[in-house]
């Protein structure tokens, strides 16, 4: 009689494989974040990932409905905690349109300027611990270094490091204070030595280049199925940037080239992020070195709140303030849509007004929640090693993708 394990077909011995279920996360480090991934696994190969998300709910876009127009801001800082300028320009765009408002040259080269500088730091962020996942400790502190630069700048316009609140319908909420102009300048004059330090690290590390190199490729069909927008498209070969496609607070006045690859793996990312760090110096400078005097805020007297100084000899300035602070300011019945490119890609704000002082609802389309759709194809059939590093590559804030 034959020896059946001899005449077993492949489709029968692949049904008898024993595989292992593992849990990676909600509290695994690699993760980023309360993100919880599902994976099946035939010893370190990974044959289906599943991505479960929610555990960093926060009824943000609820929570909208419950402020008034300008009291909206805060939240939106909260959305992407790591780039929080990008969602204020993008919420207050939309409100601006319903309200059919002018912004003054000023503001928006304050709003570029500021936001390209928060895009930097949300690169170092990513940048420093994605190295940090793969073994490269020392990138991390360098990279928090230089953020650290970043911070002192957002707090001297805005007091505030992180959730600076700075950018407000109607312009900004303060003018640049003095001597801002010195401190911006010797960060972009500094940080141009301090990328090149970052490659001559990483780009040619032969340890860098195994664990990144042909690691996770998706082809850019998939991506774009999928709805995979930012730096993961560019790295597949589309040249597609809003800032560039769609200018909006003036971008169009600003010259700048949009880094793509066609690799479409962890190693183009991380190039097309690293040339993305000079193309945001190369604006940052631009709006330094043109920024432009009058005013930073429309002149919307029933919208921006008026200066100090004409509230302790103007009346009617202090009855605007007063009611502006308590009862917020009526936004035309209607509806519109803004998207920015945020760091992770097209971040776009739906808002709906019924006429009143508070919106009727914000929607927000985040990069996060339609890059983490890939997630699952990426891992299938990588080692769970590999896994790590194609996570990093994503650059996913689990706030933006929760909301």
């Amino acid at each position: 009689m034959a020896d059946t394990a001899i005449l077993e077909t492949p489709s029968a011995a692949l049904s008898r494989r024993r595989t292992m279920t593992l849990n990676m996360g909600p509290q695994h480090p690699s993760t980023h974040g309360v993100l919880r991934i599902v994976l099946d696994l035939d010893g370190e190969v990974i044959l289906k990932a599943v991505a479960d998300i929610g555990f960093l709910h926060t009824g943000i876009e609820k929570q909208c409905e419950t402020k008034t127009w300008q009291q909206v801001v805060p939240l939106t800082d909260r959305v992407d905690y790591l780039s929080n300028l990008a969602n204020n320009l993008a919420y207050v765009l939309a409100v601006e349109r319903l309200l059919q408002i002018e912004i003054p040259p000023r503001a928006q080269y304050l709003r570029v300027m500021l936001t390209e500088i928060s895009r930097i730091a949300s690169h170092l962020v990513w940048l420093g611990t994605h190295a940090l996942d793969i073994g490269a400790m020392s990138m991390f502190m360098y990279c928090f270094r230089e953020r650290e630069e970043i911070l002192k700048i957002l707090e001297m316009f805005s007091g505030q490091r992180m959730m600076t609140s700075y950018l407000r319908v109607g312009g900004v909420a303060l003018d640049a204070p003095r001597g801002w102009e010195k401190v911006v300048g010797r960060f972009l004059d500094d940080f141009p030595g301090k990328i090149d330090m970052y490659e001559n690290l990483l780009t040619g590390n032969p340890i860098w280049t195994l664990r990144t190199k042909g690691v996770g490729y998706m082809p850019l069909e998939d991506l774009l199925d999928w709805g995979v927008t930012g730096p993961m498209l560019r790295a597949a070969g589309l040249k597609w940037d809003i800032r560039k496609d769609e200018p909006y607070s003036g971008y169009d006045k600003f010259s700048f080239d949009v880094p793509t690859r066609t690799e479409s793996d962890v190693f183009a990312r991380y190039m097309v992020r690293m040339a993305e760090l000079r193309e945001s110096l190369k604006i940052a400078r631009q709006a330094l070195d043109g920024m432009p005097g009058g005013a930073f805020q429309a002149d919307a007297p029933q919208i921006t709140l008026p200066a100090r100084e004409k509230m302790k000899t103007q009346m009617e300035a202090l009855i605007y303030h007063f009611k502006i602070v308590t009862e917020g300011f009526a936004v035309p019945a209607g509806e519109a849509y803004a998207c920015v490119e945020s760091p992770r890609g097209e971040l776009g704000y739906y808002v709906v007004s019924d006429g009143g002082t508070k919106p009727c609802r914000v929607h927000m389309r985040t990069p996060s929640f339609g890059n983490l759709q890939i997630l699952g194809p990426m891992l299938e059939n990588t080692l769970i090693a590999d896994s790590i590093a194609a996570l990093g590559s994503m650059d996913f804030v689990l706030g933006d993708t929760d909301r």
